[in-house]
């Protein structure tokens, strides 16, 4: 199962996690109410992509978008683009839906918006390599062990 492979990867890093199996929910509102955290502590993995064979994952609050000028001028590039769900999951070995950068096929950079570590003790939910599947954690913990440039990338 693919969320083996994340589970593994936290405890392999020494993120402490919560694992919940709530099946497939309907909105932001929902999972965030199976998973016990506001909406805005529901983390979008998003798989972007900067050239051929060359990605990265964006950590996204759930009630927030990337804000793409923000974005490439932070990567110094010009155009960025998100990759078709095959690619995707092709680049992470995860279907889209249940992306995380935790246990990917490839160890991609990751960049987390800034809101995600401006609170200590924040714990956030993220996807966990299954459809209904996710792990909330401590967001400094998470974006400590996925070694994420934390900064301004939504609007």
């Amino acid at each position: 199962m693919s969320e083996e492979r994340a589970v593994a990867a936290l405890q392999a890093a020494g993120v402490e996690y919560a694992l919940t199996r709530h099946g497939r929910v309907g909105s932001l509102e929902e999972a965030a109410r199976v998973r016990g955290v506001e909406p805005r502590d529901i983390v979008k993995t998003l798989v972007v992509r900067r050239g051929e064979d060359d990605y990265l994952f964006v950590l996204v609050p759930g009630d927030r978008e990337i804000a793409w000028p923000k974005l490439r001028s932070l990567l110094g590039v010009s155009r960025l683009s998100m990759p078709d769900a095959a690619t995707a999951k092709e680049a992470t070995g995860y279907e889209r839906g249940t992306i995380t950068p935790f246990g990917s096929t490839r160890a991609w950079p990751v960049v987390a918006d800034a809101s995600l570590g401006a609170e200590p003790g924040r714990r956030i939910s993220l996807g966990a390599g299954a459809h209904g599947v996710a792990v909330t954690v401590e967001a400094d913990a998470a974006l400590g062990a996925l070694d994420a440039l934390v900064a301004d990338v939504t609007g």
